[in-house]
């Protein structure tokens, strides 16, 4: 995922109101029960905002298999942020699977082991 230090403040702008947007449109428009509970963690923008890579979590399902739902309902998500959004140019979607929480939560898991084993060796 892209640094926000090296992002414009228009580009952030329209980042988070097109994660707000497509958040609520997922859970609304979007009836699959295959979804499960997805949370949008974070969506970057190209410079020219004709892309936007959208970073997504999910609970209680399978994450390939949401993937593969969400960039096939891509072109109905981009046809209602067209609606709601007023810019020039709406970017195209694409979804991708968070995989950072899992892995902290390992690394969690991990120093907490260490941490107990070095306990029980003082």
């Amino acid at each position: 995922m892209a640094k926000k230090g090296n992002i414009s403040s228009r580009n952030l702008r329209i980042s988070d109101q097109i994660q707000r947007d497509l958040a609520e449109m997922i859970q609304r428009e979007l009836r699959d029960p295959r979804l499960g509970l997805v949370t949008l963690q974070s969506v970057t923008l190209t410079p020219d905002y004709a892309h936007a890579k959208v970073y997504f979590t999910v609970l209680a399902a399978d994450a390939a298999e949401v993937e593969g739902i969400l960039n096939e309902k891509s072109g109905y998500l981009h046809s209602l942020l067209y609606k709601r959004l007023h810019i020039h140019t709406v970017p195209t979607l694409r979804f991708f699977h968070d995989t950072s929480v899992e892995q902290a939560i390992e690394m969690s898991k991990l120093i907490k082991e260490a941490n107990s084993t070095r306990a029980k060796e003082d």
